[in-house]
């Protein structure tokens, strides 16, 4: 049995494909608390005054996320939010209480809410409306875009003063690469983690887990004993997205070539850094007529209340609380 090239005394489990090293169960799990710890240090993404929302779902990433961050900061400063999107046989309640156990275990409090609780209707239900009306639209818009306002309004209301979520890295280089694509230099730059917030009612957002693999945030959590969610999202299969093209690309990259994505990664963040002024240079969002969120340049009303009222679907959002605020 080969022996672990970190600590050379207990047996290797994991082989890491980018840096070619074989690790013991310890040292893995040491390894990706070590590098989420790196992240938030090298730029600054929680100080010791910060209350942060942690957006969880039932799925492995969410569980890396609230481990480890329990870890590096004191619990009574996190808050877990889980949204039930509302897809049959998806974001079971059942994973999602599994999740509320986990977050109780370390001393972190837990928000459930849904999507149906907060817009009026569940993303099925949306989804059904936007297609009896012809827009062409896929199921992931309309679920990032609820779930990103659902959990800014949340992080507002409990008075955090950041939110995190469970992206990996591989989610993190798909965003890239689509936004290259498509030549949103704009988004390109709001995505590196020292990007200044454009409107004050944003509540600034960090990713800890930007530099992990999702494989590394799988096996993270299959050695501490996780149970989650493994179960895709039947939307992906239904009506492939871009972004599903553009992770089928990047998967064979890195079979190719362990290291590709971390190495474009860290590439972008050196390259942008250096541009980031720019954006501080950049005017204050406008507010969405309808909902009074933030919206793009030169729009009046934000995508997603748009697309609500292109499906005959009243757009209101009710935050209904069920902790106590920071």
């Amino acid at each position: 049995m080969k022996k672990c090239d970190k600590c050379g005394i207990e047996n290797a489990t994991v082989y890491q494909q980018h840096t070619r090293r074989f690790l013991c169960k310890k040292c893995f799990l040491e390894d990706i608390r070590s590098r989420v710890e790196y992240t938030i240090k090298k730029y600054k993404l929680i100080d010791k005054n910060d209350s942060v929302l942690l957006a969880v779902s039932g799925g492995k990433d969410s569980f890396v996320l609230l481990d480890v961050l329990s870890q590096i900061v004191n619990p009574s400063r996190l808050i877990a939010l889980s949204i039930i999107e509302g897809i049959p046989g998806y974001n079971r309640l059942i994973d999602v209480k599994k999740m509320e156990h986990y977050a109780q275990e370390r001393g972190i409090d837990f928000i459930l809410t849904s999507i149906k609780e907060v817009v009026g209707n569940s993303l099925e239900e949306i989804v059904k409306r936007s297609r009896e009306h012809k827009l062409g639209v896929s199921a992931c818009t309309f679920c990032g875009g609820l779930r990103r306002k659902i959990i800014n309004l949340y992080a507002r209301e409990v008075g955090a003063s950041k939110t995190a979520t469970a992206h990996n890295l591989d989610d993190e280089v798909q965003t890239l690469i689509m936004n290259l694509m498509r030549g949103d230099i704009a988004r390109i730059l709001r995505q590196h983690p020292l990007a200044p917030s454009l409107s004050s009612k944003f509540v600034y957002k960090i990713k800890p887990l930007r530099l992990i693999y999702e494989w590394e945030a799988a096996m993270y959590s299959y050695l501490k004993g996780f149970v989650f969610q493994e179960t895709e999202c039947p939307f992906i299969t239904e009506q492939p997205t871009f972004r599903a093209r553009i992770r089928r690309w990047l998967f064979q990259l890195e079979k190719n070539k362990p290291g590709t994505m971390l190495k474009i990664m860290q590439s972008f963040d050196k390259l942008i850094e250096k541009k980031i002024y720019t954006i501080k240079e950049m005017p204050v969002l406008p507010e969405c007529k309808y909902c009074g969120e933030p919206t793009s340049y030169n729009r009046d009303v934000c995508k997603i209340c748009e697309l609500l009222i292109s499906s005959s679907i009243k757009p209101y959002y009710k935050v209904l609380m069920t902790k106590t605020k920071f």
